[in-house]
């Protein structure tokens, strides 16, 4: 099928990151929230960051600004009813998701493709709650979404061979490198990226190291750009969390048992960067780790 409207739902993160690179790649994008505030927040950052992306000499002038006017909002998120192409973006809660595509149904064409940018939450479980199973995929992006190269495609146990070769087009279009992953928790990155961060956070727990000297030992020792602590604050502890309970919910091994100390930061409400603080505190001009 030939892609040519994408309609984006949720206009944080990850949403207004989906919305630049398809924009960028000559996608009409019509970008939904519940809030104009965060509309507004998103549009901005989205011409920062394209502006960055001039600065480099990646793009012209020209093709930024062909870029946002490709983009369009709406408050409404029935309007992406005429969308040949849905990913939803929004919190990582299966209730929200499922609320979001029961209210979609009723406005979609035939041929509109429904797919989900969770990490971790089972594809084939959101795609029997829709009118369209064999039209549902994973379309996992990875954040941030303009400098990540990888995008994993997860087909659930109905999605057929015409949505998957629709989605794939997508991302190559976009310039990015699909990997296809089976319908398991968490998939391939999260299920290997996120219990090497609980693993970090029980470190920290147990008193092996301090924030400081765990995220250095990654960095230097291991090669990491990011050490596990910061790289968690960066992903939001609260989207960390929920991934751990997923894979120990859906797998029910112990060894993907989060940890207590992670439950205690979502549980403060330091949820990393977005809050100002996380494993460190980011509200003077460095980031002073909190343990």
């Amino acid at each position: 099928m030939d892609i040519q409207k994408i309609g984006i739902v949720g206009a944080g993160q990850m949403g207004n990151g989906i919305a630049h690179v398809c924009a960028l790649a000559g996608y009409d994008v019509l970008m939904t929230d519940i809030s104009q505030d965060s509309i507004d927040k998103a549009m901005s950052l989205i011409e920062r960051n394209l502006d960055r992306q001039v600065s480099r000499e990646k793009i012209s002038a020209e093709e930024k600004a062909a870029s946002l006017a490709r983009i369009k909002t709406t408050l409404t998120l029935t309007d992406l009813g005429p969308c040949d192409l849905i990913i939803e973006a929004a919190t990582e809660r299966e209730t929200v998701k499922q609320a979001i595509f029961e209210d979609l149904l009723p406005h979609l064409k035939p041929h509109t493709i429904l797919t989900s940018n969770t990490s971790s939450i089972s594809i084939t479980r959101l795609a029997s709650r829709t009118d369209r199973p064999e039209k549902f995929m994973g379309f996992h992006f990875m954040n941030p979404v303009p400098v990540m190269q990888l995008v994993e495609l997860i087909r659930g146990i109905a999605t057929d061979e015409e949505t998957y070769k629709s989605c794939l087009a997508v991302v190559d279009r976009i310039g990015k490198t699909a990997s296809s992953a089976e319908d398991f928790p968490a998939f391939i990155v999260n299920r290997i990226l996120m219990p090497m961060i609980n693993e970090a956070v029980y470190t920290l727990y147990e008193g092996v190291g301090n924030v400081k000297s765990i995220d250095e030992a990654m960095k230097l020792g291991a090669n990491h750009p990011m050490g596990p602590l910061e790289l968690a604050d960066f992903i939001g502890l609260d989207t960390c969390l929920a991934i751990m309970n997923v894979l120990h919910d859906g797998l029910a091994d112990t060894k993907y048992r989060p940890c207590p100390l992670l439950t205690k930061y979502v549980e403060a409400g330091w949820l990393g960067r977005k809050t100002q603080r996380g494993f460190y505190d980011y509200r003077g001009e460095t980031p002073v780790p909190t343990r």
